[in-house]
């Protein structure tokens, strides 16, 4: 019976997940279009609804070509890597009090090395791709994850040490007279702009840099192989603001006076991770790309030592 309910589980997650992914890029368009003061996708559908059904039947029927040069094994498996690793993540996210498919003690390590995990997906398609734009994009991926990747670590130990757990169901539980992002704001800053960095979004779009690198790692790729690279940046977008919306926001827990208290946790919860996707798409369609000096400077002189000092402040908090 278990089993059944386990699969179950899985079954709900991954779908809503997929159907999620197809529609957040409808919505980026037309966001960033009436931002831009144009329509976006309006032909397939009315105002353009059926489009990503339209984007995913041509990207699965186009032709899928390899380069003859290309390492063709790695070549294959890179973007499976990436999309394993992005809707993997999502296994050990409680949607609401009792809705987790995997509530371990230790979901956010769980998290950030199955986001580490989707990086060898950039790395190795820039790599097996045999191009140089393609192994440019792989390489600013590498040392843009590793200098995000810290921080975004460090930015999140002192909503552990508040919450004493690791496990993202007691953090929320931790949060229910209040959320975290009043006392850990410093965190909660550092954790959204690695987030940026980590999905490779705009303005830290450096692996993919369009006007630079043609489409940086995955130039070389076509068809359903390139679909599958939109799909785990995407998702990991969803994970990225579903852990945000945990840690910080309080995840399931909403406001608890007059109508607002009858709404259902994972209405608060989802509305949280909807705002967090609208803002990755207000950044996009407002900021330049930086430079890439200006990228490294900022994760390490910037937001390293600002993650240490809120620990630093955690610490003296919790003491006192």
């Amino acid at each position: 019976m278990e089993t059944a309910i386990l699969i179950l589980k899985i079954f709900i997650v991954v779908n809503v997940v997929l159907l999620h992914v197809a529609y957040v890029v409808y919505f980026e368009r037309k966001v960033i279009g009436h931002m831009q003061a144009r329509l976006g996708p309006m032909r397939v559908g009315w105002h353009g609804l059926l489009q990503p059904i339209a984007d995913g039947i041509k990207l699965f029927f186009k032709e899928d070509i390899i380069p003859s040069s290309a390492d063709k094994p790695i070549f294959y498996i890179a973007p499976v890597i990436g999309t394993i690793a992005a809707v993997g993540s999502f296994a050990v996210i409680p949607f609401w009090d009792g809705f987790v498919i995997a509530d371990i003690n230790i979901g956010i390590l769980f998290i950030l090395a199955l986001s580490s995990v989707g990086v060898y997906s950039v790395i190795l398609a820039g790599w097996a791709s045999n191009s140089k734009y393609s192994f440019l994009g792989g390489l600013r991926s590498s040392a843009q994850v590793i200098s995000y990747e810290i921080a975004m670590g460090l930015s999140i130990v002192g909503v552990i040490m508040q919450s004493g757990s690791a496990s993202l169901s007691d953090i929320v539980k931790a949060q229910a007279d209040g959320p975290f992002i009043f006392t850990q704001f410093i965190g909660f800053f550092v954790f959204l702009m690695s987030a940026l960095a980590e999905t490779n979004r705009a303005p830290f779009d450096m692996p993919e840099a369009e006007t630079e690198l043609v489409a940086g790692y995955a130039t070389e790729y076509s068809g359903m192989r390139f679909g599958l690279f939109f799909m785990a940046e995407y998702a990991g977008m969803f994970v990225m603001s579903a852990l945000a919306a945990i840690c910080f926001f309080g995840g399931w827990h909403g406001p608890q006076f007059w109508i607002f208290a009858h709404v259902p946790g994972v209405v608060w919860f989802l509305l949280k991770i909807y705002a967090f996707i609208f803002f990755y798409f207000w950044v996009r369609a407002t900021l330049p790309r930086y430079r890439y000096d200006q990228l490294m400077n900022l994760g390490w002189k910037l937001f390293i030592p600002l993650a240490l000092a809120n620990i630093v402040i955690t610490a003296l908090w919790k003491l006192l």
